[in-house]
């Protein structure tokens, strides 16, 4: 029996168990995400609240359960490639997962900012909140709300606190993929552009460098600190004197490779016949860098769900929630190839 679009009421759960012929409590089930149902109920189910229009009534459910439903994400306003990647993704986790979302930008780095944003989510009974700021300050802030609010940082090397928790793309073995391609090439010569020094993420970029180097028996050079910005990577690279060019370049970041790139062509210094690049994160259009940039991937997705899975975890009193770095991907292109004799 279908409910009639026409009703006077919007279609309800009883009405999703009736045409399937289940019980109430199977279409809670599904509509919550338990795992004790079968594949194919799970299926018939969803095809039935997608015919008859069900939406879940969130407002009773919070009543019920004494859960509002509501995740935070705290985000650096930041256009920068990582954070918007990783906002864009636990959002969409978090929306999948059938929790409400509610955005807060930061206006700066510091204590009375990030306070003003965790207590906005305490106001609106937020059940946890996921921060995308790898900074310092912005750490030492939220584990200030971990004994109010789970708390969940995408960092690299966040500090460890009660009822803190932190998940992040292993960072320092991203980096050793960067080096360990170039040495394979042939490059003993290794240059590493760094971001931002309190960006967790950064140096953890700068000590898989400096760790993959010294286990290969080699003195890393003097690291250059950048930016994150194209600008910074192609000032850098301006600065380069070709009587003392290295092999290669680790740049922290694919945008200030961008950078980089334009000054080696500037200066006609051949990519990667003089000096090989490599970047980090795999923007979008990286493949279409002149040359096509080598890079790190990272799985901001998978980084997304994860995030929601550790929350998830925490919620339900699990006494283990956390979850292990995420494994990057190097991506080889154009931008990197056997050293060459000078």
């Amino acid at each position: 029996m279908s409910v009639s679009p026409t009703s006077a009421r919007p279609p309800g759960m009883h009405d999703v168990a009736r045409q399937v012929g289940v019980s109430h409590q199977t279409v809670s089930r599904v509509v919550n995400g338990h795992p004790n149902v079968r594949p194919e109920t799970r299926e018939r189910v969803m095809a039935a609240i997608s015919e008859l229009g069900y939406r879940r009534n969130t407002a009773a459910r919070a009543l019920v359960t004494r859960r509002s439903g509501v995740v935070g994400i705290v985000t650096t306003g930041s256009g920068l490639f990582g954070p918007a990647s990783t906002l864009l993704a636990v959002e969409s986790a978090a929306r999948d997962a059938g929790y409400f979302v509610s955005v807060s930008s930061l206006r700066a780095a510091d204590a009375s900012d990030i306070a003003v944003n965790l207590e906005h989510f305490l106001d609106q009974g937020a059940e946890g909140v996921v921060v995308i700021a790898p900074w310092d300050e912005v750490a030492e802030a939220a584990g200030g709300f971990a004994v109010q609010l789970p708390v969940v940082l995408v960092a690299a090397d966040a500090p460890v606190m009660p009822g803190f928790h932190s998940l992040s793309v292993d960072q320092e073995a991203g980096a050793r993929m960067a080096v360990q391609h170039l040495l394979g090439l042939g490059h003993r010569r290794i240059l590493h552009v760094s971001g931002p020094a309190d960006w967790f993420d950064a140096r953890a970029r700068t000590r898989g460098y400096t760790r993959e180097l010294l286990d290969a028996g080699l003195e890393p050079m003097e690291v250059v600190a950048g930016d994150w910005s194209a600008e910074s990577g192609y000032a850098i690279g301006r600065k380069l004197k070709r009587s003392a060019l290295p092999d290669a370049v680790f740049l922290a970041n694919d945008m200030m490779a961008l950078g980089f790139l334009r000054a080696m062509r500037e200066k006609k210094i051949d990519v990667p016949g003089d000096i090989s690049v490599v970047g980090f994160d795999d923007v979008l259009g990286s493949a279409f860098f002149d040359p096509p940039l080598t890079t790190i991937r990272q799985d901001f997705e998978r980084l997304g769900q994860e995030c929601l899975a550790v929350l998830g975890r925490v919620l339900n009193g699990s006494p283990d929630p956390d979850s292990d770095p995420l494994p990057p991907e190097l991506v080889v292109r154009a931008s990197t190839g056997p050293v060459r004799g000078r």
